[in-house]
């Protein structure tokens, strides 16, 4: 499955607590699950992964974020923010990781805020 970055910001929100609930309605479960599952691979929360007989994710519950998670949602909570980084991704056409990504968020908020 591919890693979707937009699915996983909203996880996050969701672990958090964000009112209202972020809507996932787009995404299957099988999808949710598996970037739940990816996010507590990557310590972004803390909390359980259940696999089936092959090892897939078929369900995950996290507890709550992490020291790196909340840096990371920090950085994606505001979504003018999001969607001016996710265009530029877009637009240069690649796949980015989390680290790339959340410099970028990081950077465009500091532009935001006139610190750079």
């Amino acid at each position: 499955m591919k890693r979707d970055m937009n699915l996983i910001r909203l996880l996050l929100l969701l672990v958090e607590g964000e009112e209202p609930k972020p809507d996932l309605s787009g995404y299957t479960q099988e999808q949710q699950a598996y970037h739940m599952a990816k996010l507590i691979e990557a310590n972004l929360v803390l909390g359980d992964v259940s696999r089936d007989n092959n090892g897939m994710a078929v369900g995950a519950v996290a507890t709550e974020l992490t020291w790196q998670g909340h840096e990371f949602l920090d950085a994606a909570r505001n979504e003018t923010i999001w969607k001016k980084v996710a265009g530029k991704v877009a637009k240069a056409g690649v796949e980015v990781g989390l680290p790339v990504l959340q410099q970028m968020l990081t950077d465009t908020l500091k532009e935001h805020l006139g610190m750079k």
